[in-house]
Formats: structure tokens, C-alpha cells, sequence
């Protein structure tokens, strides 16, 4: 969503609800006496719009089902009518007696026709209003079937079949080009594969208003600079005051040197790398420390003005296992990536300690177990589980506060995935707790300027070309948060 080479002039408002919240925020519009066909004509509407905007007239069909979901598809084939698009309707199921879809039902007064394969293999654009987020069976292979023959296919709310809450796919789910939901965006808009699924989202407003959110917890926050306040030089900062960074690398520092150079580049006032093998070149400014398992805790790692340790990237598995223990004793907050987390496969509780811990999924499941569907509750267990922060990285990122508060990304490119990207991901959250922000937050705005930073560097980047568009990610995503 955020992945486009410039950030939307207005971002989508940051709550997310899920299926039951959005649910709850629907009767709370009812009690505050928004009409049931007045959201229904609304959402309609939005759908024909978007349309209309983003294709030419040409021959649609729009498949109803027989709820809510199907009464904004009836809506919409009104309206598109009455502008002279050639439409056609083919309903799954009628529309349940007495509803506002049974409504919108009884005003259609176009051609009908069957619900099949043949129906939507004739149409240039298809308009799936079959079911919506809430479906909670698999979708029937003769409905899947029907869906699948579509060209174009345009979805109301969530391709029918996909977990507006997990983004999980219920059967076969046919990919949409184009996706119109309503009021906030939904956990399964980004979660994958829900992501990969829903094609161009268009977040329409159809009059809810935003107080009906009042007594309702959204299930997680889009990740963006609403959620937290990057630190700004002052007149009266130096090096110690603008924060202190130790990197613990091991026998390969190469991570550990991404790591210790993203730091920097986030605004770290010093940073030192300890490591068993130190690289033969650093860059200017960077400090360089050997590290020897089985000696005293470093006498840089005891200076009382410390304030992050990173640990993990680089550092090996043995190292991991004697070092971690150590610097989670040492007071200060402590980032933990890579092979800090796989020394400690199964035994997650002794990361308790730690402030973040910056897993991928293998590293996760090594460390938890697999996440199965539902990464953000597995996600919120493993972090209630360690008392730390923990970032789940992934085309879909996650980063979860032992409260329950989480955050989903979506300002990271697919070229992303490459080696030491995560490295730079961990240096910088430590680089931006030594700062003053508080972990959660840190590891929120480091996820989202890392993701910007790759846009920055292009389609072929490598984790050092991170390095030179964090600076312009930085001023971006200050700028952006006004």
C-alpha cells in the first residue's frame, strides 16, 4: 500500500478491524441512526464509481450472493446501468427476506442471468459480490468455479472467499484487480496471501462516522507515521546525548557491520562493533572492539552511558548461546536478531529480557513453533510469551507490543528480500531506541523507513544500497508525519 515510489498525499485512517469489529461498528451506526440501505446505497455507489474511473463502458456482469454483500452488488448494477454500461446480474442466492439487500434486490430492473461459468466467460469485467469478509466456511468449488472464469474481476469488500481477519484464502479464491471496501481497512486486506489477492484497494467512505469506533479496539494499526514521532536533533545534542549503540558481531562481522552502519545512519550518536574477528576496514566514525568469548563482559559494553546493545547478526550460534545471557543482564535495552534467536530454538523464555526480537518466520517458528494461519495472534502469544517486542518480518511484517498493540506494514517492496536487509533492519531499531523512542515504537518506524528506504534504492537493490536511501527514507517519513 505504501510500496508506490511516492507516499499518498492522505493514508488510509491507521485502524484495522477485523470481521467481529467491523461487525460491531455496523450495529453501533444502526443505534446511532445511520440507515442500513442509506451504508448500502453508499457502498453501492462507491463500487460503481471505482469502476468507472478505472475502465472503459464495456459488458458486466455482477454476481450477487445473499447477503450484505450482495445488496452493494445490486447497488452498484443499478447504478453502472443507469450511466449506460451494458450490465447483467446473476444472482448466487436471493437475498434473505426483509433485508436491505432485498431492498436493493427488488430495484433491480435489468437483465437477469444464471449464475455459471458460461454467464461470466462472456463478460469484460466481473464484479464479485458473492461474499464478504466474514464468510466463515470454504467456498464451494462450484462457486470458486464460476469466479475463476472472470477476465477482470473487481471485488466488494474481499475477494469472495478470503478471511477479512487472518487474510487467509477459504478455498479457491480467484484474484481481484480491484478491491472497494468500506470505512477501515481489514487485517486480510494485508496479511498474506489476502494481499496478493485484492489487487488495487480503494478505501471508500459511505457516511459511518468514526464515533462508532469509540468503544470498539481496532484489531491492529496500519504502519504509518501517525503511530509514532521519529526523534529530532536539537541545538544542545552530542554523540552521547543522541545515543549510544553497541553491535555484538561474531567470527563473520559483516552482518553486525550493516547492522552498526544502519545505527548510524538512523541518528545513532556513537556506535562501537565488538566482534571476535573484526572486519579490516570500517567506515570512518565506527568503532571497533574485539570481543573474546569467555572473558569479562567488554569494558565499552559496561559504560554507563550505553544505551542498545544488538545482538545476533553475524554473532554464530555458540557465540549466541555465551552471549546473549550476559548482555540481557546488563540493564540496558537489547535487540535481538538472527543467530540470537535460532541459539535458542524452543526455549524461547530465555530471551525474557529482551526489548525486541526481529524474527523471519523460519527463525520464528524455530524459536516458537510455527505460526500457522493467524501470524498476528501468534505473533501477540510470542510476544506476551517473552515480554519483548517482536517483529515478524515477511512481505507482510508484523510488529506486536507484549500488550496486544500491533502494527501491520505495508510500506515494503517485494526486492526487499535479500540478504542483510535484516541486519540493517536491527541496527537500525537499536539505532532509534538510543534515541529516546520507546521499543515498540522504534521497531514500528524502523520497519516503515526500511520498507521506504528499498523503494528508494530500486528493484535490484542489495542491504548495503540501504544504507545510502535511509537518509532520504528518514526525511520522508518525517515530512510525512507533519
Amino acid at each position: 500500500m505504501f510500496s508506490a515510489p511516492r507516499l499518498p498525499h492522505l493514508p488510509p485512517p491507521p485502524e484495522l478491524l477485523d470481521n467481529a469489529a467491523m461487525a460491531r461498528a455496523d450495529a453501533r451506526a444502526a443505534e446511532l441512526g445511520v440507515a442500513g440501505e442509506t451504508l448500502m446505497e453508499a457502498a453501492g455507489r462507491a463500487v460503481a464509481r471505482a469502476v468507472r474511473r478505472r475502465f472503459p463502458p464495456c459488458r458486466v456482469v455482477v454476481l450477487c450472493g445473499p447477503g450484505n454483500n450482495g445488496g452493494d452488488g445490486y447497488v452498484a448494477a443499478r447504478l453502472l446501468s443507469e450511466a449506460g454500461w451494458p450490465v447483467r446480474l446473476a444472482a448466487f442466492a436471493a437475498s434473505r427476506p426483509g433485508s436491505d439487500a432485498a431492498r436493493a434486490e427488488r430495484l433491480w430492473r435489468g437483465p437477469m442471468a444464471p449464475f455459471s461459468v458460461a454467464t461470466v466467460a462472456r463478460a469484460d469485467l466481473v464484479i464479485d459480490a458473492v461474499f464478504g469478509a466474514g464468510l466463515a466456511r470454504p467456498l464451494a468449488p462450484e462457486i470458486g468455479a464460476v469466479l475463476a472464469a472472470a477476465g477482470r474481476l473487481v471485488a466488494v469488500d474481499v475477494p469472495s472467499g478470503l478471511d477479512g481477519t487472518l487474510g487467509s484464502a477459504r478455498g479457491a479464491v480467484t484474484p481481484a484487480v480491484l478491491t472497494v471496501t468500506f470505512f477501515r481497512l481489514k487485517p486480510g486486506h494485508l496479511l498474506l496471501p489476502g494481499r496478493s489477492l485484492v489487487g488495487e484497494i480503494v478505501l471508500a467512505d459511505i457516511g459511518l462516522p468514526a464515533r462508532v469506533l469509540a468503544d470498539i479496539a481496532p484489531s491492529a494499526h496500519l504502519n504509518q507515521p501517525a503511530l509514532w514521532r521519529l526523534p529530532r536533533p536539537r541545538p544542545e545534542d552530542h554523540k552521547y546525548r543522541r545515543g549510544v549503540v553497541d553491535v555484538l558481531g561474531g567470527a563473520m562481522p559483516g552482518a553486525a557491520l550493516l547492522a552498526a552502519t544502519a545505527a548510524r545512519h538512523v541518528g545513532a550518536g556513537l556506535v562501537t562493533l565488538h566482534a571476535e574477528t573484526l572486519p579490516a576496514a570500517a567506515p570512518f566514525g565506527l568503532i571497533l572492539r574485539r570481543a573474546v568469548r569467555g572473558t569479562a563482559l567488554p569494558t565499552p559494553l559496561a559504560d554507563p552511558r550505553r544505551r542498545v546493545i544488538v545482538g545476533g547478526p553475524g554473532l554464530g550460534l555458540a557465540e549466541a548461546r555465551a552471549w546473549v545471557p550476559v548482555i540481557l543482564a546488563s540493564g540496558s535495552p537489547v535487540v535481538l536478531d538472527a543467530d540470537a534467536l535460532s541459539a535458542f530454538a524452543g526455549a524461547p523464555e530465555a530471551l525474557r529480557g529482551a526489548a525486541v526480537l526481529t524474527p523471519h518466520g523460519g527463525e520464528f517458528a524455530r524459536l516458537f513453533g510455527a505460526p500457522g494461519p493467524d501470524r498476528l495472534g501468534a505473533a501477540r502469544v510470542a510476544a506476551r510469551r517473552t515480554g519483548a517486542v517482536v517483529v515478524l518480518k515477511g512481505a507482510d511484517t508484523l510488529i506486536v507490543a507484549p500488550d496486544g498493540r500491533a502494527a501491520l506494514n505495508a510500506s515494503a517492496p517485494p526486492a526487499l528480500a535479500t540478504a542483510g536487509a535484516g541486519d540493517v533492519l536491527a541496527g537500525m531499531i537499536g539505532g532509534l531506541i538510543a534515541q529516546g523512542m520507546a521499543p515498540y515504537e522504534a521497531a514500528a518506524a524502523a520497519v516503515f523507513v526500511h520498507g521506504r528506504a528499498a523503494v528508494r534504492a530500486g528493484s535490484w537493490l542489495i542491504a548495503e544500497d540501504l544504507l545510502a536511501t535511509l537518509g532520504g527514507a528518514l526525511r520522508e517519513a518525517r515530512d510525512y508525519a507533519g
